[in-house]
């Protein structure tokens, strides 16, 4: 019979021991750290309301929020699902507003400003999902204005359901890896270590 190869299977062992402790982190500590994320931004619509934060700050998603657009240098359209587009607008000073959506791909805004209230969200984000593995930096906030200009249909309400919360399926797949990486092993070990058929009569 031959023995059991060392350092591969050293290597598999701890390939294995890596998965399931990935899988443990995420149930054990990036669960409910989530958890009780989405807990305070369930609680957030009803806190009073703040100005626009200068800077990201996603624990204050879904806060109600004041701010005066004074010049707008940008609007811009975006694909909104189901309510076909999103009109974005920058302004002077790094303030990003979502007035409103429209059906029309070819909606011309004429908005030229002034004071918004309405509550903070993300604003689009151009990176690519490769790109965000790679650039860690806060995704910029915009506010979702409570009443849209002449023209536009009303935003959305703030919806939980739009943050992930994908923490229990990634332990689920790092236990499956886990296991899938075990069984191919032991099965490979298997065909090594049987003892050669005898030679046929």
């Amino acid at each position: 019979m031959r023995r059991v190869p060392l350092i591969p299977t050293l290597v598999v062992a701890l390939a294995v021991a890596a998965m399931i402790a990935l899988g443990l982190w995420q149930l054990l500590d990036r669960a409910p750290k989530k958890e009780a994320y989405l807990a305070q931004l369930a609680a957030n619509p009803a806190k009073p309301p703040i100005a626009f934060p200068t800077t990201p700050d996603d624990r204050l998603l879904f806060r109600r929020t004041t701010a005066t657009c004074s010049h707008p240098v940008a609007q811009r359209l975006v694909g909104a699902g189901a309510a076909g587009f999103r009109l974005i607008v920058d302004c002077r000073g790094g303030l990003v507003v979502q007035l409103g959506t429209t059906p029309d791909p070819m909606f011309t805004p004429r908005w030229s400003g002034g004071a918004v209230k309405g509550y903070i969200s993300h604003a689009p984000d151009g990176r690519s999902l490769i790109g965000a593995l790679f650039d860690h930096s806060p995704q910029r906030l915009l506010l979702v204005a409570d009443t849209p200009p002449l023209g536009l249909a009303a935003n959305g309400r703030p919806d939980l359901s739009s943050v992930p919360n994908n923490h229990l399926s990634y332990a689920v797949q790092w236990f499956f890896f886990a296991a899938i990486a075990a069984v191919i092993y032991v099965l490979a070990l298997r065909r090594r270590v049987a003892p050669p058929n005898p030679p046929s009569r």
